[in-house]
C-alpha cells in the first residue's frame, strides 16, 4: 500500500464560521475568530478544518448562495483575513478545506442579473429557464428542497427560472461549457491562495435531466413530511452526466498536489458510492451519512458497515460522519451517555472521520424560541423539524458573559449549559468530554491500526458492536456497548481507552452500561 495521504490518515474539523468565535463585535463569528482559535484545535488533536462557506452573499441561506466566489463577504473578513488564516493553519500543520456551492448562485450574482436581463442576453443560459405550461403554471412538477414549486415566473422576461433550494438562490446550468470553466476557474483562484481542498455542496445535484421530465410520485409520503420527499427525486439530481463534471473538478485538484476532493451526496449506498469515479476519478470522499441516518442499534450499525465497506470500489478509501451544520446534534439523537460511544465509534472505524464543532463538549440540539428561528427553510416549512438553528448556536469557550464568542448577544442563543459546558471548564476537568475526544484523537494519532488499518467485524448481536483494527503485527479490538446494562466479554487484552473515566484496566470481563473500550489484543 502507498503511504497514506493527509486526508486518510487525518481527522476533518467543521466550523460553521457564523458560530465559532466573533473578533469584531457584531455577533457573528468571522475569519480571524477561527484563527484566533487555531491554537485550540491543535492542542485537542485535530489535522483539518473545513470551514462552511465565507463567500460574499447577500445571506438568503446564510452563505449557501453566492453573489461572488472569489471574495470573502465583509462579515467574515477579508481576502488577507482569509490568506492569514490560511498561512496560520499551515504554520501549525493544519489544512484548510473551503466549501464550495457550485449548483446555484445567488440571484444578486453578476451572472444571473445578467442572465434575468432579456431572453437574448449572453449570459441567458448560465441558468436554466424556461416558459411556463399553456396554463401558466411551472415547466414541471419539481419540488423545491426547502418547499414549494422549483421554478418561480420572472416578470420581466415571462420566463420561469430553476431553484432547487430558495427563489433567491438560482441554479446554474453545467450542461453550458462555459459555465464549467468559469466555476473551475473558481477552484483555481482557491488553489492557487493554498486552498487544501473543498467540500462541494449538493453535488449531486449540479446536473439535472436534459429534458426536466416531471418526478413520478412518492406513494410512501405521508404529512406532515418534507414537501420535497411527495415526489421521487428521478430527475432533479444525480444524472450521468454528473459524474463528467466530478472527474473534471478532481483532474484539476490533482495538478496541485495533495489536495482534496469532498462531495456532499444524500443517496442510497449503491449510487453514493459511483461518485468515486470510474477508475476513482471522481470525488476523494463522498461523504458517507449512514451514521447520521442510521437507527443507533449495535446490529443497525453493523450491518451499514458491513454494506458500506462491501460496496467501496477497489482502492475507494471509506469516510465517516457523525453530525453537520444541517443535522441535529449526535448527543441530541443518542443522549450524553452513549455520545461517547459515538465519538469512540467515529473515530475508530476505518477511514476519514469529520467531526462537527462544539460535539467534543457534549453539546446538544440547543432550544430556539420562536422569536429567534433564522433558518429559512424552518420559516418555510414551519412545524416538521426541518429547523437547522438548533445545530448552529455559538461555541462556549467560557463561562463569562455570551460564553467568550462574542463581546455582544451572538446572532442564535447560546446553549443553556453553556456556563459547564464549554472549553475552558472542560479543559481542567479529566473526565470531561473534551479531555475523552482529546484522549482518543491522541490514540488515533499514535496508533497505525486506527488511522490507516485494516477492519474486521466480530460481532454485532443484542447490544455490542465489536470490531478489529489491525497494522502490522498490533491489532486492537474496540467493543461498543449500546445498551444501559453491562454485557459479559472474556476477553484477555490490555485497556488503551475507556469512555468511563473512572476505568483503569479490563481485568473483570464486563463491559459496562453505556460504555465503549479500545483494547490492545496479544500477539
Amino acid at each position: 500500500m502507498a503511504e497514506p495521504l493527509w486526508w486518510q490518515r487525518g481527522v476533518i474539523y467543521q466550523i460553521y464560521p457564523r458560530s465559532f468565535q466573533d473578533t469584531n463585535g457584531d455577533g457573528v463569528g468571522d475569519l480571524n475568530g477561527i484563527r484566533d482559535r487555531l491554537d485550540y484545535l491543535t492542542w485537542l488533536g485535530v489535522d483539518a478544518v473545513w470551514i462552511s462557506p465565507v463567500f460574499r452573499s447577500p445571506m438568503a441561506d446564510f452563505g449557501y448562495d453566492v453573489s461572488d466566489y472569489c471574495d470573502i463577504d465583509p462579515l467574515f473578513g477579508t481576502l488577507a483575513d482569509c490568506d492569514a488564516l490560511i498561512a496560520a493553519a499551515h504554520e501549525r500543520g493544519l489544512k484548510v478545506i473551503f466549501d464550495f456551492v457550485p449548483n446555484h448562485s445567488s440571484d444578486q450574482h453578476p451572472w444571473f442579473i445578467e442572465s434575468r436581463s432579456s431572453r437574448d442576453n449572453p449570459k441567458r443560459d448560465w441558468y436554466i429557464w424556461r416558459d411556463g405550461k399553456g396554463d401558466g403554471s411551472p415547466p414541471n412538477n419539481w419540488i423545491s428542497h426547502f418547499g414549494g414549486p422549483m421554478w418561480t415566473r420572472d416578470q420581466r422576461t415571462s420566463q420561469f427560472y430553476l431553484h432547487g433550494f430558495l427563489p433567491e438562490q438560482p441554479d446554474l446550468n453545467w450542461r453550458n461549457p462555459d459555465v464549467r470553466k468559469a466555476m473551475l476557474d473558481v477552484l483555481r483562484f482557491w488553489l492557487d491562495r493554498g486552498i487544501d481542498g473543498f467540500r462541494v455542496d449538493v453535488i449531486w445535484a449540479i446536473i439535472k435531466d436534459e429534458t426536466l421530465r416531471d418526478n413520478p410520485p412518492n406513494r410512501e409520503w405521508k404529512p406532515p413530511g418534507r414537501e420535497y420527499k411527495k415526489l421521487l427525486s428521478l430527475y432533479d439530481g444525480d444524472q450521468p452526466e454528473v459524474h463528467d463534471v466530478v472527474a473534471e473538478m478532481r483532474a484539476l485538484l490533482e495538478g496541485y498536489g495533495e489536495r482534496v476532493l469532498i462531495g456532499e451526496i444524500y443517496l442510497p449506498l449503491d449510487r453514493l458510492v459511483a461518485y468515486y469515479g470510474k477508475d476513482l476519478c471522481g470525488a476523494h470522499l463522498p461523504f458517507n451519512f449512514a451514521l447520521i441516518q442510521a437507527e443507533w442499534s449495535a446490529p443497525s450499525i453493523a450491518k451499514l458497515i458491513e454494506d458500506y465497506e462491501g460496496a467501496l470500489p477497489p482502492g475507494g478509501w471509506p469516510n465517516w460522519v457523525l453530525g453537520n451544520h444541517d443535522k441535529p446534534r449526535i448527543a441530541a439523537r443518542v443522549g450524553d451517555p452513549q455520545a461517547r460511544v459515538a465519538a469512540m465509534l467515529l473515530l475508530t472505524l476505518r477511514g476519514t472521520p469529520t467531526m462537527y464543532y462544539a460535539d467534543e463538549l457534549g453539546v446538544g440540539d440547543v432550544p430556539i424560541p420562536p422569536d429567534m428561528v433564522q433558518d429559512p427553510w424552518e420559516k418555510n416549512e414551519p412545524g416538521i423539524g426541518v429547523g437547522r438553528d438548533p445545530e448552529r448556536t455559538p461555541m462556549a469557550w467560557d463561562a463569562t458573559a455570551n460564553a467568550g464568542f462574542s463581546e455582544v448577544p451572538p446572532w442564535l442563543p447560546l446553549d443553556p449549559q453553556y456556563r459547564e459546558r464549554n472549553v475552558a471548564v472542560q479543559r481542567e476537568q479529566p473526565q470531561a468530554m473534551l479531555n475523552f475526544y482529546r484522549r482518543l484523537l491522541a490514540l488515533r494519532r499514535q496508533r497505525d491500526a486506527l488511522s490507516v488499518g485494516a477492519f474486521r467485524l466480530v460481532s454485532g448481536e443484542a447490544d455490542v458492536l465489536m470490531y478489529e483494527r489491525t497494522h502490522g503485527a498490533e491489532r486492537l479490538l474496540i467493543a461498543l456497548n449500546f445498551g444501559d446494562q453491562p454485557q459479559r466479554l472474556d476477553l484477555p487484552a490490555a485497556l488503551l481507552l475507556s469512555t468511563d473515566s473512572s476505568r483503569r484496566n479490563f481485568d473483570a470481563p464486563a463491559l459496562g452500561p453505556n460504555e465503549g473500550v479500545v483494547l490492545l489484543s496479544p500477539s
